[in-house]
């Protein structure tokens, strides 16, 4: 070793244990022993301990302790560090070898008493430098091996360890729908086919108490990721994302390496496939989606040459501007009213509302009970919260600090109940017999003329798949028809403004 002149050499020992090498015996205080007698019998003075027991090599120059212990060998107070192996003082190349530099920079020496090392030696540097990168080696090959292991369970359909998709969850090393998530997962499709806007999605979905799985609000970049996740139409992606390890940034592989898994759709591909068809046009167009139209079937008629129709400023025609076919707005109107009235009486009609009512009132329950089950939760929390400030191991500020969160989400909860609640009453009282529906079929027709233009829109968009205009004839395409006395209540009430009240998409 150096020789620093007639004072005893002042050193400081370094003592990082594993937590499982604690639980094997292997003490901090026996490393501790270890080093002291290895510095009596150089004649050295142990004047620090450095103790970070159970702290991760995988960086430690941010620890507290290592930045104290470089403090004391930048002001000489200590002029060696003693520690039991390399792999004890950083298994990160870099970092032994800046804290070789370190050393050397300051007149310092390192002593690593498993591999007789000494850096105060051309030679102890140089055996220094080889045994860190094969440290650095054994580490590498370590996460080799976990990254060969991915690519076999991602094609088995295994778990690799991150989190479900939300709205679903691991089961027995399958990917299956989330109670409570699937429900709110299934909510952004219908919102976002509704109202075409992630923000408005994002506000709803938040104003209505629905949260992330940490609890946090929804943002846009997460719902637009839960939106493209095709998951949600039964196919799950495995081993499609790898991480820079100097970036942290995500970044997808060649689908070369993909590895596809049908499961349980939440939504079907027709839906998903629009909602991302509407995403990847705002994306490459670079604008906002285009405000609701004006006229009730703009967007609805279609030419038969297969262009859409517009009703240009102060014209009162639906024109095609391929072919130039034309029809008034007024004889438009006209043959839709005799269409639906038609349609409302047909038993196709009948039964296919009958299915989609109580596949919504289905939907409706589940996202009731999801947000039931939220608030008791949120509830236990108060109460937990209450407990730990009576017992005085909260003190005001920390009460007030967990409490108030807690309290303005069971507010939020509590308000939204009773409409989540109206809008089920809602649907199960619209949802008659065929016999009533017949019954009260004629209301839609007798009073559609008196409507205004946004409540025929709204059910226009609600019942039509497409209008294509001939030149001797028309064509119209209904998906199906509400209750023709759900939709006259409407019209007498006012048209339903609640985002969340809706027919499901067909």
């Amino acid at each position: 070793m150096k020789d620093h002149g007639t004072l005893k050499k002042r050193v400081g020992i370094w003592i990082r244990v594993s937590t499982e090498d604690q639980a094997q015996g292997d003490s901090p205080e026996h490393h501790e022993q270890r080093a002291r007698e290895y510095a009596k019998f150089n004649d050295w003075t142990v004047v620090e301990v450095y103790d970070l027991a159970g702290v991760s090599g995988k960086t430690v120059i941010e620890n507290s302790e290592a930045k104290r212990m470089l403090a004391d060998v930048t002001r000489g107070h200590i002029t060696g560090l003693i520690f039991s192996k390399l792999a004890r003082l950083a298994r990160n190349t870099k970092e032994l070898l800046d804290l070789a530099d370190f050393f050397r920079q300051h007149n310092a020496d390192m002593v690593s008493l498993q591999e007789k090392i000494d850096t105060s030696s051309p030679a102890g540097r140089l055996f220094y430098t080889m045994i860190a990168a094969m440290a650095q080696w054994e580490r590498e090959e370590t996460v080799d091996r976990v990254k060969a292991s991915i690519a076999v369970r991602a094609k088995l359909g295994s778990p690799l360890g991150g989190p479900a998709s939300f709205g679903y969850e691991w089961k027995d090393k399958k990917l299956v729908p989330h109670t409570t998530e699937a429900p709110i997962r299934k909510l952004m499709y219908v919102l976002f086919l509704k109202h075409r806007r992630k923000k408005t999605v994002v506000r709803l979905l938040n104003e209505a108490g629905h949260r992330t799985r940490k609890g946090g609000c929804f943002t846009s970049k997460t719902v637009t990721r839960l939106l493209q996740d095709p998951t949600a139409k039964g196919i799950h992606r495995a081993n499609h994302t790898t991480r820079n390890s100097q970036s942290k940034q995500w970044s997808m592989k060649p689908e070369s390496q993909w590895h596809l898994h049908e499961v349980e759709a939440l939504v079907s591909a027709e839906v998903w496939e629009e909602c991302n068809r509407l995403i990847e046009e705002s994306l490459t167009k670079q604008k906002r989606p285009a405000k609701k139209p004006v006229h009730i079937f703009s967007g609805v008629v279609h030419c038969e040459c297969g262009q859409r129709m517009y009703v240009p400023s102060n014209s009162p025609k639906y024109i095609c501007r391929g072919c130039r076919n034309k029809i008034s707005i007024t004889d438009l109107d006209g043959i839709f009213c005799d269409e639906i009235k038609g349609y409302s009486f047909s038993a196709d009609a009948i039964t296919n509302y009958l299915k989609s009512s109580n596949e919504t009132a289905n939907e409706k329950e589940r996202l009731l009970e999801v947000q039931r089950e939220e608030l008791q939760r949120v509830r236990k929390e108060i109460q937990r919260t209450y407990d730990l400030y009576q017992q005085e191991k909260l003190d005001a500020d920390g009460f007030s600090r967990f409490y108030t969160p807690l309290d303005d989400r069971r507010k939020q909860i509590e308000a939204d109940l009773p409409r989540l609640e109206a809008e089920l009453d809602m649907v199960k009282v619209g949802n008659l017999s065929a016999e009533e529906i017949a019954t009260q079929a004629g209301n839609l027709h007798a009073n559609w003329q008196t409507m205004k233009a946004d409540e025929k829109r709204e059910i226009v968009e609600t019942i039509t798949d497409k209008i294509i205009v001939g030149k001797d004839e028309i064509t119209i395409n209904l998906c199906y028809t509400p209750s023709c006395k759900d939709m006259a209540n409407r019209w007498r009430k006012g048209w339903d403004s609640n985002p969340r009240t809706g027919y499901p998409v067909s």
